[in-house]
């Protein structure tokens, strides 16, 4: 049976999805805390947590982080917040998947089933370098050099750059380019890739290579070294 930690300050909220999580050998523990759930996550094994966004002592996003600097357990988040920024934000300091409030108690299910799969899926044997015209790209250090200057990005942005760069001139449509990043279907909140690519490309000047096609989504166009 596998084991979940919800952390969320609702109490009312555990004891139903408990009930309807056992029913597919999920075991759903709960804390109403940060502190409380983070006690819990360090003494016991978990296969995923779930973080509501709002909490007291800290949000959502700093007990991510703090559970990230611990563990690569899969987090899926809880958020009644509708601004794409913060899903934005979650995706950068770690969370696997987002679900809004109120949700149903499958949707969740799927959502934790689907990053579970993901997280015990094999992995490929990696490329370790990328190399194009003026850009090289470490795959295993996570760096990137523009014409031989280091490149600070975020960790999405890494992830969209080797995405992309990876299969250049294959256009990735912007639900796609979320689903990879996030393993959800994630339509209403596709502005995020715009955000991202934009603030990517800003970093990578003078370089010009992502290029945008309309109505269908981003290619990587630079040139092998």
């Amino acid at each position: 049976m596998r084991r979940l930690l919800m952390i969320d300050d609702d109490a009312l909220l555990a004891a139903p999805l408990a009930t309807y999580f056992r029913r597919f050998d999920y075991e759903l523990d709960s804390a109403v805390t940060p502190s409380e759930g983070l006690a819990k996550l360090r003494a016991n094994a978990y296969d995923a947590a779930i973080l509501d966004v709002m909490l007291p002592e800290m949000d959502g996003f700093e007990l991510c982080r703090t559970i990230r600097r611990e563990s690569d357990i899969p987090i899926v988040m809880l958020t009644a917040r509708g601004d794409v920024m913060d899903r934005i934000v979650g995706l950068e300091i770690g969370a696997d998947d987002y679900i809004p409030k109120p949700f149903e108690p499958r949707e969740l299910l799927t959502r934790i089933q689907t990053i579970l799969r993901r997280a015990r899926a094999p992995a490929a044997t990696p490329q370790s370098r990328l190399e194009f015209d003026g850009l090289s790209i470490d795959l295993e250090r996570r760096q990137v050099l523009r014409q031989g200057e280091p490149v600070e990005l975020t960790g999405t942005e890494f992830e969209l750059l080797a995405m992309l760069a990876k299969a250049p001139q294959k256009v990735f449509h912007r639900d796609e380019i979320l689903n990879r990043l996030r393993g959800q279907d994630a339509d209403l909140y596709t502005r995020a890739v715009d955000i991202l690519v934009s603030r990517l490309r800003k970093k990578l000047e003078p370089l010009d290579c992502i290029k945008t096609l309309r109505n269908a989504g981003y290619a990587f166009a630079g040139g092998h070294a």
